[in-house]
């Protein structure tokens, strides 16, 4: 039976106001080393995630005007509130792409006490992080340290202080394309959206789910979806402040996460991933009608994190197995699958800006970064049809002009 968090079993929930730790079967099974250089493990179970792409001056680059691009892996955890010796914090790994490789230890570690991280989400511009505690947000500023590609973290305790003091944990946060609207989804069901920076509230809706698991803006800012542990999803219209559509289930399925994008055409398209008794589906709906387009199972196993990529040309599952799935948005064709990316489950994927790597986390304390590889099936096509021609030539030769040639055809074939 489906637990009511789709992806969480029930005794690896963090129960944030009911227990004053977190349960961690799963975390002290999880002692393995994972060898590949593009996978490390940083010692706290891991729930959020954002890959973040920053240009920043390299003194050892004369090209570019001196400015290089790396890649930086923000993710949060910790053991939570109780004696369990497992530190909360923030971390800031560095991944170098040419090398397919993360930082062995992160480049910055931002011990929050007590207070267990558990979603972020890193503002558009680069310049800061908006971090959920068990009582509220946090926002963190982020800048170069001493001119050189190193992140650092400086909180501003007065940024948000009015808006969310004593609104609980906060289970969803997302900004805008452009950053200039950030959306929180509670944990008591209440869904707020306000202007950023200014904090001004543009919409508070109590009660929008039992209990608000995901949300995300359209990208033109004109949208916002949310879903919650059961019954439907609900799209919420920013102009007029009302509800644009409720979006139902059907048969078994439970809605886990929520996705806009832009389709190939350009037009805007919406992404539920759900959970059934067959595994893992997509659904797909029209943002014009808000009717359902289809619905496609992806995945055998449940889906505990769900992303899409800036481009709106792949979407990345990550199961409960701990496998990771990136697919073609087009067909929802499964392009790379990593089996075992982790050994708990993933808990939060992100692709970069680029859209050219992904990243990964889990309970078991591994980050993760996947590159984006092109499929190359039309060149591959091809040397198929020129082999076929060949073949045809040779069966030509040698039924119409004597097997003597046929066998200099086939002698010259082999010489290719």
């Amino acid at each position: 039976m489906l637990d009511s968090d789709c992806y969480l079993p029930s005794y690896l929930k963090p129960t944030f106001h009911r227990s004053k730790s977190i349960n961690f079967r799963l975390f002290k099974m999880m002692r393995e080393k994972i060898p590949s250089p593009n996978s490390k493990k940083y010692g706290v179970p891991l729930y959020s995630v954002d890959l973040v792409l920053v240009r920043c001056k390299d003194r050892d680059r004369s090209s570019d005007n001196g400015e290089a691009s790396k890649y930086y892996v923000v993710s949060a955890g910790g053991g939570g509130e109780g004696r369990s010796g497992i530190p909360n914090a923030i971390l800031i790994s560095s991944f170098d792409s040419d090398a397919n490789s993360l930082s062995d230890l992160p480049v910055l570690k931002l011990d929050t006490r007590s207070d267990l991280p558990y979603r972020t989400a890193v503002h558009p511009n680069g310049d800061g992080v908006l971090c959920s505690f068990p009582n509220g947000c946090r926002w963190y500023e982020m800048g170069e340290k001493e001119e050189l590609c190193k992140l650092i973290l400086k909180e501003l305790p007065d940024k948000l202080q009015q808006q969310f003091e004593g609104v609980g944990q906060q289970l969803s946060l997302a900004f805008n394309n452009e950053g200039s609207a950030l959306a929180a989804g509670g944990e008591d069901g209440d869904l707020r959206v306000f202007e950023w920076p200014s904090m001004a509230i543009i919409l508070v809706e109590d009660g929008a789910h039992k209990s608000v698991k995901d949300l995300d803006f359209s990208p033109d800012g004109k949208y916002l979806v949310s879903v919650g542990n059961s019954g439907p999803a609900k799209v919420w219209d920013l102009t007029s402040k009302t509800t644009a559509a409720s979006l139902l289930k059907e048969n078994d399925e439970v809605f886990c996460f929520c996705r806009f994008s832009a389709s190939n055409d350009m037009n805007q398209v919406l992404y539920i991933a759900a959970a059934t008794g067959k595994g893992g589906s997509i659904v797909t709906w029209d943002t014009k009608t808000w009717k359902r387009l289809g619905s496609k199972t992806v995945v055998r196993d449940t889906i505990s994190a769900f992303s899409v990529s800036r481009d709106g040309k792949f979407l990345a599952c990550g199961t409960t197995q701990g496998d990771v799935f990136i697919l073609n948005s087009a067909g929802k064709q499964v392009q790379t699958v990593v089996r075992k990316a982790h050994l708990g489950f993933v808990t939060a994927l992100s692709f970069s800006h680029d859209s050219r790597a992904l990243a990964s986390v889990s309970l078991d304390s591994s980050a993760r970064v996947t590159l984006i590889e092109e499929k190359k099936e039309a060149g591959e096509l091809s040397l198929w049809v020129v082999f076929v021609i060949l073949l045809a030539v040779v069966a030509y030769f040698m039924k119409n002009q004597g097997i003597q040639l046929g066998v200099t055809v086939l002698k010259i074939f082999k010489s290719l």
